[in-house]
């Protein structure tokens, strides 16, 4: 908890797309579990009321303690870069589709390849030749919620709204079934 109030504290974010708008700010609190389970502490304070907290787990993941504990992201950092991915996409998309509850499975992601920088676990990334894809399940896990999966496919995008100017030449688009 120390190291991460030293690293993280204080650091206000952006609001994301789903959760609620996430935490407005880290600030470590209330640690939680036990010592053969492993311990979880609060990230941050949440901006809205939702049935859950915002938590780092035993080994750095962040993610949500509703039911139960649903990591979303593989650390800090990946929580971040997925803000910042989400803020980048929906500067530069050319149109933004909402996909739920089981359509969510309709999506086509052959073609596509996993964002790394996000260090996706229950909510991950995709790119493809002309758009990223994020796949939310944080909710629909910790809540026992199927129907809460949400994906938001950010289309007409090019180079620039890919990779921000760097990276990799593109594969292919995305397809819905």
């Amino acid at each position: 908890m120390a190291s991460y109030q030293e690293r993280w504290g204080g650091l206000l974010l952006p609001p994301a797309s789903q959760y609620d708008g996430g935490p407005k700010y880290f600030d470590a609190d209330s640690p939680e579990g036990t010592s053969s389970e492993g311990w979880w502490f609060e990230a941050g304070r949440q901006r809205t009321a939702v049935p859950y907290a915002f938590m780092i787990g035993p080994t750095g993941e962040f993610g949500i303690h509703a039911n139960h504990w649903v990591p979303l992201h593989a650390t800090v950092e990946g929580w971040i870069e997925a803000l910042a991915l989400t803020h980048h996409a929906s500067m530069w998309a050319k149109q933004i589709t909402k996909i739920t509850g089981d359509d969510v499975d309709g999506l086509k992601l052959d073609a596509m390849k996993p964002v790394p920088e996000v260090q996706g676990l229950a909510d991950t990334w995709w790119r493809g030749a002309d758009s990223l894809v994020a796949i939310y399940t944080g909710e629909a896990q910790g809540l026992s919620y199927p129907r809460g999966r949400t994906a938001l496919v950010y289309s007409g995008l090019d180079e620039w709204g890919l990779y921000g100017g760097v990276g990799e030449e593109p594969s292919q688009g995305v397809e819905q079934s």
